[in-house]
């Protein structure tokens, strides 16, 4: 969507057949026309995608990155390239302008910032104030007087309030992180994570009448049992915007109730009074902004055990806040989490890039990306360990650590829930090798060094080698 609306701006700009798009939707046969005809220089501006960053562009004179932050930019296939680092080292080499723009900041960005590499462009501080919606947490100090039940609610008072006056005057966006209808349930009775017989595999709802089914095998469970207290009833973990679509339909009858998300992704809605629920990145365009939009379930963005946890929901929440209308016309945002938290302190007064600086400096004082070059070495254990071996007989950096190898995401299976020959296969495991920065170089020659004798010698067990992965939870 987002490439379609900047190729329809270019081409208003520059005219027709001044500019291309590249997605990966156009085919192999319509994708390579127009791949040769940006090699030839026919066009003067690319926008497309991920593997345009390879766009054999003529006489590059800037190069763009939108959002950075989104991890669509970050390749999952080796050699794991990134747009960001990509296009910095093409804008490089061709000595071209380089542009990181977006709604919030990375750490990385901060980090070249910092550096020198590029400056920063804000808008000022006015600006910004009459163009921002107005952001509330719902369970700040004046709202747990008036609801005590704010902090623990999942729609609490004000939630309700806001929608059914913005609903006067337009559309309301709803946010909800996580898609399906109940995509976790746990037992009724004592709390425990409802999984599988079979291959201990999490259980999940797809409607209100359905039988639970697991999400791993797919079997249905109708005759589910709690291995640890015997209880026989499911509650809801985590609630999906489908189930959150049916709430709010029960509780707005006269409004139309939208949802965009997984393969159904709505691009624009019109002005009218309707509820909007959309995923993360999924939230359509409304025609002249949304009245407002209420981001549910922060904790499920700010609890999740990774590194990028606060910058990845400080990013989704501002994409979504920033489709409603400025706070001049009335635009309300209401953030359903902590207002104590650095997140939605940076949401609060619209400031992403004192969080991204905060986040920058905490990472250099703890050694963590992008302040210091980190590279995960994963795989079975005993191939990971040869290699390990190797790479300290190579020759490691003065100033690296070896930490782990750990298992990766292990699944605790209870001794009831599935016999031996059911249980899952030994997972992979994990060890990452940390340098300060100004050893970076010397860390990457020392790993490449290592796969080539493994490479040479036939070694049984591949790993594989990623530098400063995007998950380090």
């Amino acid at each position: 969507r987002d490439v379609a609306r900047v190729d329809a701006a270019l081409l208003g700009a520059l005219g027709p057949g001044r500019q291309v798009a590249l997605t990966a939707d156009l085919g192999p046969a319509e994708r390579y026309r127009r791949w040769l005809r940006v090699l030839r220089g026919e066009v003067r501006a690319v926008v497309g995608t991920r593997a345009a960053m390879f766009a054999p562009v003529v006489d590059l004179g800037l190069a763009v990155v939108w959002d950075d932050g989104d991890d669509l930019h970050a390749e999952p296939h080796a050699p794991y390239p990134h747009v960001r680092e990509v296009l910095a080292l093409r804008a490089h080499a061709a000595g071209s302008g380089l542009l990181l723009a977006g709604l919030a900041q990375t750490s990385e960005g901060a980090q070249l910032v910092a550096t020198g590499w590029v400056r920063s462009l804000a808008a000022p501080r006015d600006v910004v104030r009459q163009s921002a919606p107005r952001v509330r947490p719902a369970d700040d100090d004046t709202e747990l007087a008036r609801d005590e039940a704010a902090h623990v609610a999942r729609l609490p008072t004000l939630a309700w309030q806001t929608v059914r006056m913005a609903l006067r005057t337009g559309p309301v966006l709803v946010q909800v992180p996580r898609a399906g209808y109940l995509p976790s349930v746990a037992c009724a009775r004592c709390r425990a994570a409802a999984r599988c017989p079979h291959c201990a595999g999490p259980l999940a709802l797809t409607s209100g009448h359905a039988i639970a089914h697991c999400r791993w095998c797919g079997r249905p469970a109708g005759r589910w049992r709690c291995a640890v207290c015997g209880g026989t009833g499911l509650r809801a973990r985590v609630v999906g915007a489908r189930r959150t679509a049916e709430e709010l339909a029960r509780a707005f009858p006269a409004v139309p109730v939208l949802t965009s998300g997984g393969a159904a992704v709505l691009a624009t809605v019109g002005p009218k009074p309707a509820v909007v629920v959309a995923t993360p990145g999924a939230e359509p365009v409304a025609a002249d902004g949304y009245a407002a939009a209420l981001l549910l379930d922060g904790w499920a963005l700010l609890d999740r055990p990774d590194l990028r946890a606060g910058e990845e929901a400080l990013r989704r929440w501002m994409n979504a806040a920033a489709l409603v209308r400025p706070a001049t016309a009335g635009g309300d945002v209401v953030v359903l989490a902590g207002g104590d938290q650095p997140p939605v302190q940076a949401l609060l007064r619209w400031d992403p890039v004192w969080y991204a600086e905060r986040e920058l400096a905490e990472r250099a004082e703890l050694g963590f990306p992008p302040a210091a070059r980190w590279a995960a070495v994963t795989g079975a254990a005993a191939g990971v360990e040869d290699f390990l071996t190797v790479l300290r007989s190579v020759g490691l950096p003065a100033h690296a650590q070896v930490l782990g190898p750990v298992p990766v995401s292990p699944v605790v299976v209870p001794a009831r829930v599935a016999q031996p020959e059911t249980r899952a296969p030994a997972a992979d495991v994990r060890a990452l090798v940390r340098v300060p920065l100004a050893e970076a170089t010397a860390l990457s020659t020392a790993l490449r060094t290592t796969q080539g004798l493994r490479t040479a010698r036939k070694a049984a067990d591949p790993v594989r080698i990623r530098i400063d992965p995007m998950e380090l939870g």
